[in-house]
């Protein structure tokens, strides 16, 4: 008699109930020391989701669980990079379209320009740059290396993407209080702090449409994330324009979105993820 195969189970309660917690114990600290202190434990905190993923998927017992991790970090020949530039290119078009929406309301021209400095105050360029960077592609690791699939198993792709931009925008709730991070600098008008925790929701469908063309690609996530933070950060678009970009980026979603309803809405995937891997049957 052969030994019937067990079906792995996710888990993503448990998973943002540690991943809110594992970054938490170092993000709230640092909301009452100096800012250089203060920088270390924000770093230290930004990997907690990619740890927690790593560890669950790790200690899973699942080996395809493991092999479909190892083919979304290290499966970069099948990445489908003209995806991933078009995915690049809708958010630069978010962007200027953003920008030019804000000059009817008295913006200023001068928003089609770099800034000189990152938002980070008193932690200095490289440490502004290697946070931005490590954001970027760090976090795919965990939100893409179990977060989104352990979502994404129980429903559709635009439950999921729902779900997870809230869940995703909320996780970052402590930094408002953190001295000298850019959602600390929101903290002058409650509109825009309010904005920054709603635009995380339109982002979570922009960026899960890139996560399924890209054939489940974390690499491409981590391009994709890259290019927003640098494009939110060296942009210089004022707080209201920002406010604005949080419009256009919710009409491109529900754009993409209807572009992409088979992709969204199928629940084919629901309850067997594992048994699909980059779009094809195993």
């Amino acid at each position: 008699m052969t030994e019937e195969k067990v079906k792995y189970r996710y888990r993503p309660v448990l998973f943002f109930i540690c991943a809110y917690l594992f970054t938490w114990i170092f993000w709230v600290p640092a909301v009452f020391v100096p800012e250089g202190p203060g920088a270390v434990l924000m770093l230290i905190g930004l990997f907690a989701p990619a740890v927690v993923s790593t560890v669950f998927v790790l200690v899973s017992g699942c080996d395809e669980l493991k092999r479909d991790l190892w083919n979304k970090v290290a499966g970069f020949y099948k990445v489908k990079w003209a995806n991933v530039l078009g995915a690049v290119a809708v958010f630069a078009l978010i962007v200027v379209i953003s920008i030019l929406l804000s000059l009817l309301f008295g913006q200023p021209k001068e928003q089609f320009s770099f800034t000189d400095d990152f938002s980070f105050t008193g932690v200095g360029i490289g440490t502004a740059f290697v946070t931005v960077t490590v954001a970027s592609i760090i976090e795919e690791v965990g939100w893409k290396g179990y977060c989104e699939d352990s979502i994404g198993e129980y429903m559709n792709w635009f439950w999921e993407s729902m779900l997870f931009g809230i869940l995703w925008s909320l996780w970052h709730l402590p930094l408002i209080f953190i001295e000298g991070t850019y959602q600390a600098g929101l903290m002058v008008n409650p509109l825009y702090v309010i904005n920054f925790f709603i635009s995380g929701i339109p982002l979570g469908f922009i960026i899960t449409w890139v996560y399924l063309v890209s054939d489940r690609s974390i690499l491409a996530c981590m391009i994709f994330h890259l290019f927003v933070n640098f494009m939110q950060e060296k942009i210089a678009m004022t707080p209201q324009t920002k406010c604005v970009e949080t419009v256009v980026c919710v009409i491109a979603a529900g754009i993409i979105v209807l572009c992409n309803r088979r992709m969204f809405f199928e629940t084919d995937h629901v309850g067997r993820l594992l048994e699909t891997r980059f779009g094809e049957e195993v």
